[in-house]
């Protein structure tokens, strides 16, 4: 992913950093240390915003990937969610934490990206449409991420995660961003509410649904039902 300044007074532009395999970097600021980042945000520190960028751009990269299912929406989208933290910042209030205001920018850009692509039609999130037709139920059955020893199990297991992220994407879009921020963001119910502004029992309502959805779509597909 490349980090671009969002303002042409931040100079040129940053650095190159690929997202593949690497550990997602901190986000859990102090509040004072939040607290300045964003005073200095606000003065449009160059440094502050590859601070910024530095802290959250893995996971927010990671939030959108499951959100939009395609790694070029994904990676712009993700430059998007910081050029609009940049233009936004004197709007925070600090009444929730930086990293709960810039996921709420995240997942509503993520909305709208996400009704911009269905006008168009876009197959862009179909990736991993034919993963199903490929294996076979046959092939899938009995596979398990946690079950892989041998070079074809290995195969298998990873083909089962496909179609486990390509039936999230085929999960209803508000039930989706409620599953991805607790069950892959490991958010709280609490946190969750804050970004979707949703009550935290329609937030467990939600995650409940989708998981119930997620369940039956992966056994569609694998042709066998999750013990």
């Amino acid at each position: 992913m490349v980090r671009r300044c969002p303002d042409d007074s931040l100079g040129e532009g940053f650095a190159t950093l690929d997202a593949d395999g690497a550990p997602w970097g901190g986000v859990a600021l102090t509040p004072d240390t939040e607290a300045q980042l964003v005073a200095r945000l606000l003065e449009r520190d160059e440094r502050a915003f590859n601070t910024l960028v530095r802290e959250y751009e893995r996971r927010i990269f990671a939030l959108v990937l499951r959100m939009i299912g395609n790694r070029a929406e994904a990676e712009d989208l993700a430059q998007e969610v910081f050029v609009q933290v940049f233009k936004a910042i004197g709007s925070f209030r600090g009444e929730s934490k930086l990293s709960t205001w810039i996921y709420r920018i995240a997942i509503n850009l993520c909305k709208n990206r996400s009704k911009y692509l269905r006008v168009r039609h876009s197959d862009d999130q179909q990736e991993l449409a034919a993963v199903e037709e490929r294996i076979g139920p046959r092939d899938a059955k009995g596979a398990s991420v946690s079950q892989v020893a041998g070079p074809d199990e290995v195969v298998a297991g990873k083909q089962v995660e496909l179609i486990v992220q390509q039936a999230i994407l085929e999960l209803e879009p508000s039930f989706r961003e409620c599953l991805v921020l607790r069950d892959v963001e490991d958010l709280s119910y609490e946190e969750i509410g804050a970004i979707t502004g949703l009550p935290e029992g329609t937030v467990k309502s939600r995650i409940h649904r989708a998981r119930g959805q997620l369940r039956e779509i992966v056994e569609r597909a694998l042709g066998e039902k999750i013990a």
